[in-house]
């Protein structure tokens, strides 16, 4: 966000950006989405709803992941929030006390460790391998485990690599953690922007035992580009979902109210806006990484879902150029008018995060820019 409005500060003074911060789609809201919203305002649905959402979003939000996911959750054991990030927030509030420990594999969302932080825990940083698709095993995990761990936190798709993780290595740290007696939250909200064809949740894979140990959390943002909309949610374990409702009772309340419709009709309605997006997302993928990769002394992985890339500027953190991710992504800013973020704010020193949901006019005059600036500092 920080880097997102230095360069809207740039822009209002005429500057050309070619912006590749803000992570969220370059599509507009489906219009039979917006349309339950103002149906919503004008049958004047505005007033407070229980706070964890309706019982016909929680309907929604458990019947529409059954139908995608194979999952089998009741509306009960469903809580909605002012978005994903919230839900995250009172699981962890919930969850973690001072001194508790969680894993964190890393690369990772830049507030998963902030919110950890704030409610006393303590953040087990696991650094995956890039060289390995920034892939994270249970046996990694196992690894990590101290008698202080409370919750193994795992993001696939994954923001800011856009890692997939495998199947089989979910299950496998679910399992563990069953037999740990520990919680897993699993971050999915970009499970639909899932590449590789496996569109996996933990959830619709889990065993009733582990399911005890279970707390998914989604969000509407990513899918339906609802990103100012502000929806999310998590499902789990009943005592989960309730201190959680518990704890957003003397917070924020309920989810905006005609955003609850908005989301009912998204859940309900057609799906068939979701596959242009992604054919999209893959055709932007596909040309930004080979742009980068062209680049002299850039490495870029090829990211199985999300609509990040990740790529490796190690070969230019050096003195004359820059001694960090932060310090190149400001000369970027600066001298070549290329909005990126530093890969310090995932847990990198190595890397910075380009999102790349945008027009393909966009990506290509990005490139360009960044060629023509890397190309004397080889």
């Amino acid at each position: 966000m920080a880097v997102a409005a230095e360069a809207g500060r740039l822009k209002a003074q005429g500057v050309d950006i070619a912006d590749f911060s803000a992570g969220e789609p370059h599509f507009d809201t489906p219009q039979h989405i917006k349309d339950a919203a103002i149906a919503a305002i004008n049958a004047n649905f505005t007033r407070y709803t229980p706070v964890q959402g309706t019982l016909d979003l929680r309907k929604a939000i458990v019947a529409r992941h059954a139908a995608d996911f194979g999952s089998c959750y009741q509306p009960e054991q469903a809580s909605a929030s002012t978005g994903g990030k919230q839900v995250l927030f009172n699981a962890f509030q919930v969850l973690v006390d001072h001194d508790d420990e969680v894993i964190l594999p890393a690369p990772y969302w830049v507030s998963f460790n902030d919110i950890i932080r704030y409610c006393g825990g303590r953040p087990v940083v696991i650094q995956t391998n890039e060289a390995d698709g920034f892939s994270l095993t249970a046996e990694m995990v196992e690894q990590a485990l101290t008698p202080r761990t409370r919750v193994i936190l795992l993001n696939s798709p994954s923001n800011p690599s856009g890692a997939v993780m495998k199947s089989a290595d979910m299950q496998a740290i679910l399992a563990l953690a069953a037999r740990r007696n520990l919680i897993v939250i699993s971050d999915e909200c970009y499970a639909y922007l899932d590449f590789t064809g496996q569109r996996f949740s933990l959830g619709g894979a889990a065993s009733a035992t582990e399911r005890d140990h279970l707390l998914v959390v989604g969000s509407l943002s990513k899918t339906y580009a609802m990103t100012g909309w502000r929806l999310g949610y998590g499902m789990g374990p009943q005592w989960v979902i309730n201190a959680m409702n518990k704890l957003q009772s003397q917070s924020t309340s309920n989810p905006t109210s005609v955003v609850q419709k908005a989301g009912i009709a998204a859940l309900t309605g057609s799906q068939d806006c979701l596959t242009p997006m992604v054919a999209d997302y893959i055709r932007l993928r596909d040309r930004i990484v080979a742009g980068l990769r062209a680049i002299p002394g850039i490495e870029c992985n090829l990211p199985g879902g999300a609509f990040y890339v990740f790529p490796n500027i190690s070969a230019y953190l050096r003195e004359g150029v820059a001694k960090s991710p932060a310090e190149l992504a400001g000369r970027l800013l600066r001298e070549a008018n290329v909005a990126v973020v530093p890969g310090e704010a995932f847990g990198s020193q190595r890397h910075i995060r380009i999102s790349y949901p945008t027009s393909m006019a966009n990506i290509e005059k990005g490139l360009e820019r960044m060629t023509k600036f890397f190309a004397p500092l080889k």
